[in-house]
């Protein structure tokens, strides 16, 4: 008598074979599928209904058939099959991500803020990760044009074969110097009877949007000053030169300047009676689908963890909500 171990395994040529066998209908073209023999083919089956000992063909039929057995055992090797190929490509992808060159562009106030924690939680995965940084429209040419691998910037624009995932949203605020005071806080084009008006240049994304805010609000603020960037926006301020549109992100990267400045909600001014409406922007990240593996999930989990936590330490530090960052899975 005949005793089969219940516990023995087929092996992935095994299971390869009678995949092939019942995919192309017949031993002979799976064995050239296969390039070996039909002898090695039949002599495979014969071990495959060894060790499950049960028939996988019925040989009465021309041509031969899979018994219930057999049919049963094709689909749950292929889907194996399958399933370990994937497995295969997944740890390969790992050594090659160790190898590859990230070109990493992001906006400045990004690149000064959340950057460094990114880059060092990356740096594991990747042995040469290479950062640029500066405005939107720049950043957004230089996706298009393959210069760079990945992109968060603030713009929702869609361009061709290019994929945008949210990644958080914070407000715009009105920054005051600390000393300035004002009885009835009254419109901003009142504000700019007080202050100078210290504009983002309308070439970079954060300018263009103040602009058309400002526009629609009915304030025809005097165009004087503008910068790219908020270092120096900030320092006039701090000085009592003039006041600015800003978000806690830009803030937060130049915070030396915090001690001398004043933060209020636009909603703390008026015209004609009626609160300014809020105003936000959303940091989202632009790669191409498909050609970085996983790497896109792990920046875009990465950088909302990184927002959640420094959302707390910036909005103690501003004295502003907690939630000055707030990421698609929160109520902003």
């Amino acid at each position: 008598m005949n005793l089969i171990d219940e516990h023995a395994r087929p092996d992935w040529e095994l299971l390869a074979s009678w995949v092939a066998v019942i995919e192309t209908g017949s031993v002979s073209e799976a064995a050239r599928l296969l390039h070996i023999s039909q002898a090695a083919v039949s002599q495979r089956i014969k071990q495959l209904e060894t060790v499950f000992a049960t028939p996988l063909l019925d040989r009465s039929t021309r041509p031969a058939q899979p018994t219930a057995a057999g049919q049963r055992l094709f689909e749950n090797a292929k889907d194996l099959l399958t399933r370990a190929d994937q497995m295969m490509e997944s740890v390969r992808n790992v050594s090659r991500a160790k190898r590859m060159i990230v070109r990493f562009g992001c906006v400045d106030s990004f690149a000064a803020t959340i950057g460094p924690a990114l880059i060092k939680a990356l740096s594991s995965s990747s042995h040469q990760i290479r950062m640029w940084s500066g405005i939107t429209p720049n950043l957004e040419s230089t996706i298009e044009g393959r210069q760079l691998d990945l992109a968060v910037t603030t713009s929702v624009q869609s361009l061709p074969g290019i994929t945008r995932v949210q990644l958080f949203t914070e407000r715009y605020y009105v920054v005051l110097p600390a000393t300035f005071e004002v009885d009835r806080l009254g419109s901003l084009l009142d504000l700019s009877r007080h202050l100078q008006f210290m504009r983002y240049s309308a070439r970079s994304l954060i300018g263009a949007q103040i602009d058309e805010y400002l526009q629609a609000s009915g304030d025809a603020l005097e165009r004087t000053y503008e910068f790219d960037a908020t270092d120096p926006l900030l320092s006039l301020i701090a000085s009592g030169m003039g006041f600015a549109l800003s978000t806690p992100l830009c803030l937060w990267q130049s915070r030396h300047f915090l001690p001398q400045v004043r933060i209020l909600p636009l909603a703390s001014f008026s015209r004609q009676g009626r609160p300014y409406p809020e105003m936000t922007r959303t940091f989202c990240l632009a790669y191409r689908q498909g050609e970085l593996g996983t790497l896109p999930n792990e920046v875009r989990d990465l950088v909302r963890i990184s927002a959640r936590h420094l959302s707390a330490e910036i909005g103690a530090a501003l004295r502003l909500p907690k939630d000055v960052l707030w990421t698609p899975a929160e109520s902003g």
